[in-house]
């Protein structure tokens, strides 16, 4: 699955290509022209340069060296043994105890965690962060990418800046894109707003998913299929569904007999309209499916209260570009085991201004805040941060996170919306998945350094308070940010923004957290056990919200 020959390549041999500026590291430069550079399109360094990653360990994320100290595990989230009948074989749960990585991911290359921001964020005055994250940074992008002949996809969704007021009341963009927002319980925990981010996102499937039989759009065609793949990801035989005109769509949709208007649709063997020669995948997505993910400052409304920002910190595309069946997966899988167990590092299929795209089947590109503010391509390097969570763990439902966390049905065709939401459990565990993850992980965060949380939803003595998590109302109450906090998170970013220094790291990190490993040595404990946990990723929305709250169930 990996192309490992640019490895081959070594850095004195890089940097005596390089020119007159040869004892900065290429990846220091290109920091520098970043900081200067106020184009749509990141400086193109030299190719030779360009595989002179500084840290080709980049796909594993930040959030993996924090310290379990054979206790804590917030890694379960991620990596899982596989799921009975699911795509996903990856068999990765062994990274809930050790930390597996290569020699090169040995060194912590995240470094902006370890530097103490304080005085930078002190020197940010609230009104400045305030018309910050209200600036409008999306609307221009696509017209500067055409200007400057990008070849890669292009946004093609209008007022996405303006965020749930860019959709209807069942999600629809009302551009007339195609685009569908849904809501989704973010995953614990770096999409918690409280941890420095809000986000958004979006699916669209083929033309033809959207057309009916004879070509002509129908949005009762759209509907259907989009139910039709909800039922596919989640495992599901029914779900509800916003009213939907059978006869438009020309079958059966709720098994009642007749065609009329349905409000709930079964599990098919293919889907509908113009789609309707398409087999369904279980767990696996439609060849040209497309994600656009906005990720967003935390906004501050008026009240304190908090959500998604105008502004956006990157906004990321994922697009099906190969068309793949569950053996073919398994395949992949495989390949990806085996090359792990003989030391490779990780690499990708380079699509230039499409990103980067892996034989699993999906292709990955973004953009992110220029030193300036405007949004600008990805690097080659940040485009590779991406990559890993979207490639091989063992959580995901083909390569995905969130739409397999969607409110089912008609309860999740709407733009995201925290409150109201309530902690549903994950699929097979009855305790809310959010009081869940702060007992086996023992924080509000990845690194357990959320101090809010820690005294909003924790006692004295480190457990949890099961009676305060219980009152709390919704997934808001649980994850929402004071409006101090946000500020300062805010601010922390921005910070990051100005350095262009993404390459050490893209938390909003004021002060350095206190449980992270700067370097993995062989004295690193392993987590026992009766510390480790089957885990879905998918949730129960049927359960009750008020359901008693009980232990996490052990892996073994």
């Amino acid at each position: 699955m990996r192309r490992r020959w640019w490895l081959l390549l070594t850095l004195p041999v890089l940097l005596a290509q390089a020119g007159p500026d040869a004892n900065m590291p290429p990846y220091e430069r290109q920091r520098e022209l970043l900081q200067q550079n106020t184009s749509v399109m990141p400086p193109r360094l030299p190719r030779v340069e360009l595989f002179a990653m500084y840290n080709r360990e980049a796909p594993v994320p930040p959030q993996c060296y924090t310290r379990t100290e054979q206790r804590h595990n917030p890694c379960y989230v991620c990596h899982q043994a596989p799921v009975a009948g699911r795509e996903n074989v990856m068999d990765d749960g062994n990274l809930q105890a050790e930390y597996a990585f290569s020699d090169e991911g040995r060194r912590n290359h995240w470094l902006n965690l370890f530097k103490d921001r304080s005085a930078e964020v002190a020197k940010i005055s609230d009104a400045e962060i305030l018309r910050w994250i209200d600036g409008d940074n999306y609307s221009q992008l696509a017209p500067r990418l055409r200007d400057a002949g990008f070849k890669g996809w292009i946004p093609d969704l209008a007022r996405l800046q303006e965020g749930a007021s860019a959709f209807d009341a069942q999600g629809f963009a009302r551009d007339g894109s195609d685009w569908v927002a849904y809501s989704y319980k973010p995953l614990p925990s770096t999409f918690w707003p409280t941890n420095g981010s809000t986000d958004d996102v979006m699916i669209r499937l083929p033309e033809s998913f959207r057309r009916d039989a004879q070509g002509k759009a129908s949005r009762d065609v759209y509907l259907a299929n989009l139910s039709v793949l909800e039922l596919a990801i989640k495992g599901m035989d029914s779900v509800s569904s916003p009213p939907i005109d059978e006869l438009a769509v020309g079958a059966d949709l709720d098994g009642d007999g007749r065609l009329a208007q349905a409000t709930r649709v079964l599990a098919r063997k293919r889907f509908l309209g113009g789609a309707a020669g398409v087999v369904v995948q279980p767990y696996i997505y439609p060849l040209d499916t497309e994600f656009l993910h906005s990720v967003r400052y935390v906004g501050i409304a008026s009240d304190g209260s908090t959500g998604p920002s105008r502004r956006m910190k990157e906004l990321r595309y994922m697009r099906r570009w190969l068309e793949s069946d569950a053996a073919a997966l398994q395949r992949g899988y495989q390949r990806e085991n085996s090359e792990k167990e003989i030391g490779e590092l990780p690499s990708f299929v380079n699509m230039g201004d499409g990103g980067l795209a892996s034989e699993m089947g999906w292709q990955v590109l973004g953009f992110i805040e220029g030193a300036d503010g405007r949004l600008r391509a990805n690097t080659f390097e940040e485009n590779m941060f991406c990559m890993g969570c979207h490639t091989t763990i063992g959580s995901t439902i083909d390569k995905t996170f969130s739409f397999a966390r969607k409110r089912d049905g008609t309860e999740g065709w709407r733009y995201l919306e925290l409150r109201g939401m309530p902690d549903a459990p994950s699929a097979g565990e009855t305790m809310g998945e959010i009081a869940t993850y702060l007992e086996r992980s023992g924080g509000g965060s990845e690194f357990r350094s959320n101090e809010e949380m820690r005294r909003k939803w924790f006692n004295a003595d480190g457990s949890v308070n099961r009676e305060a998590v219980a009152q709390a109302p919704d997934v808001y109450s649980l994850v929402a940010p004071s409006r101090q906090r946000a500020l300062l998170l805010d601010k922390a970013y921005r910070v990051i923004v100005k350095e262009q220094s993404y390459l050490y790291g893209r938390d909003p990190v004021i002060t350095p957290p206190e449980h992270v490993y700067d370097a993995i040595g062989p004295e690193a404990p392993t987590l026992p056990e009766n510390r480790q946990y089957s885990w879905d990723i998918r949730l129960d929305w049927k359960a009750s919200a008020g359901a008693r709250p009980q232990n996490g169930v052990a892996r073994r």
